[in-house]
């Protein structure tokens, strides 16, 4: 890693846990821990971006290097750093949940690179003192999940940490996948994932709830300080200036999430980033029906509460336990919650105009609106896969029938018989109104479809690919990784020679484990 240029500002400008010893333990007065990653057995590197270690300062040769492998096993410390886990709290599941912190990730360093700063963490190399109950370790079929996810969305054009690389272990991990006291034992394995920081909206939390004040105005300095420095004025300006920041950019991502389908399936408020990038890939999934209330997290199958429709107003709750963190330094309600209110209004127009882009309207008229409920509503009377259908969207022409247009989404259908009846008629008054809207657009159907493919992709990480390849994994057989990682590059093309990636849902998917309903530990 010789251009590997270390700069540890976290470490170097914030408070550190007095106590290094690694004990699970209530860590207090700092926002991070120094603690070591635990030796794996027997180290062996599955996947590495080289375009992810470019980004960073690795050369390619290196990827394939021993120090490469120690470095990003968590083998071997890199030179002059000292690797930590952050403090921070969190509500979960609505509820508070007091002292979380990095259980199982442990960052390396932070290094600099081409004028930015990035963040090197390892998931999966053992306890922490924040681990509670658990022992800090990943298992191959999550770190595949999260590799591949991370990269994925990246290429979607959504706000997202990065994959450096993807490792054995050498060591198996006891796991019950279903929380159903089947534990059994899997393969361990290790992430390195990359992002400008990794701080929650917990870590604020953390402070404010045992009323370390001084530490939290340092805190939120040193975020304005490093990442967001076109903030100026007065110390509460700022600090008002920094949450509006913190909401704009949660919202754009957000927004991002809802044009390509993806549910997060756990957005606590300890897996909100400040940056509105989308960290801590666990239970995710994309919509394969249009659903709005389907989530593909177990534990969140009763109440829903992470479901795709509810994400704009769970990214705005959690906004507002991050103003109450942030309260104590201004003092004041009121601006707080003008954001809060604005967030949820500037969202529902960006709303309208993705919407509406996903669909080929470019120019907003009066029954813009009715267009979309009315599409939201339709798509939902027959199971109907929501990347299939707005990508094959883009091939009907003005000049079309709506019986022509239907034609050319039928593959969407999971049950193309149960287009008959209401559900026809349906379908037909809401084609008959969209192709009047088309008629009413200045460009022409060459145009408009080739920007309609440009944000509704043709390509993504369906739970059911990823289960694939775990499952080629588990043998060995790391291929398929591979062929999705090449895939996924390349969301909006063509790509013939993979089109076989680019279909619903097949029937053995819909209930089997991995594929569906996914718990935390995924």
């Amino acid at each position: 890693m010789k251009n590997l240029k270390i700069n540890n500002r976290f470490t170097a400008e914030l408070p550190a846990d007095a106590n290094e010893t690694n004990e699970i333990r209530q860590v207090s007065n700092a926002v991070f821990s120094y603690v070591n990653p635990t030796k794996p057995s027997n180290p062996q590197l599955i996947h590495a971006s080289k375009e992810v270690a470019e980004l960073v300062g690795i050369a390619e040769d290196e990827i394939q290097s021993q120090a490469f492998l120690d470095a990003f096993s968590g083998k071997e410390i890199l030179p002059e750093t000292r690797p930590y886990a952050m403090c921070y709290a969190g509500h979960q599941f609505g509820n508070w949940a007091g002292q979380l912190g990095d259980g199982r990730a442990i960052n390396l360093t932070e290094v600099e690179h081409n004028n930015e700063f990035f963040t090197l963490q390892l998931k999966g190399v053992g306890k922490t003192p924040y681990s509670r109950t658990a022992d800090g370790l990943a298992v191959l079929r999550s770190s595949i999940r999260e590799y591949l996810c991370a990269e994925a969305m990246y290429y979607l054009g959504v706000p997202t940490t990065r994959s450096l690389s993807l490792m054995l272990s050498g060591d198996e991990v006891l796991r019950d996948i279903l929380y159903n006291g089947n534990p059994a034992y899997e393969k361990g394995a290790i992430v390195c994932r990359v992002a400008p920081s990794f701080i929650r909206f917990g870590s604020f939390e953390m402070l404010t709830a045992r009323n370390e004040l001084k530490n939290l105005k340092q805190f939120v300095e040193y975020n304005i300080k490093h990442y967001f420095p076109e903030i100026k004025g007065e110390p509460k300006e700022q600090y008002l200036q920094f949450f509006q920041t913190v909401a704009d950019k949660t919202r754009e991502m957000i927004l991002h999430w809802q044009r390509v389908g993806f549910v997060h399936g756990v957005m606590n408020t300890d897996n909100m980033s400040i940056h509105g990038i989308t960290i801590d890939y666990g239970p995710y999934g994309w919509l394969e029906n249009y659903d709005p209330n389907w989530t593909p997290n177990t534990t969140d199958s009763q109440n829903r509460r992470y479901r795709f429709g509810n994400q704009p107003q769970i990214a705005q709750w959690n906004l507002y336990q991050l103003a109450n963190a942030l309260y104590p330094l201004i003092n004041e309600a009121e601006p707080l919650e003008k954001i809060l209110e604005s967030f949820i209004n500037e969202y529902a127009s960006d709303y309208k105009t993705m919407f509406l882009s996903k669909v080929g309207i470019f120019t907003s008229t009066e029954t813009d609106s009715n267009l979309i409920t009315a599409l939201e509503t339709v798509l939902q009377l027959s199971e109907t896969d929501m990347t299939i259908f707005f990508r094959n969207l883009s091939q009907i022409l003005k000049s079309d029938t709506p019986q022509n247009a239907i034609k050319k989404v039928n593959d969407a259908y999971y049950k193309p018989e149960e287009i008959s009846g209401e559900i026809l008629e349906a379908w037909i008054k809401w084609f008959t109104v969209y192709i009047e809207s088309l008629n009413t657009e200045t460009l022409s159907d060459e145009v408009r479809s080739q920007k309609m493919n440009a944000v509704n992709p043709k390509y993504v990480l369906r739970n059911y690919m990823s289960q694939l390849a775990i499952d080629a994994a588990d043998q060995g057989d790391y291929s398929l990784t591979d062929e999705l990682y090449k895939l996924l590059q390349k969301p909006y093309d063509e790509q013939p020679e993979y089109q076989k990636w680019f279909a619903k849902r097949p029937d053995w998917a819909r209930s089997k484990v991995g594929c569906s309903m996914l718990s935390c530990s995924s």
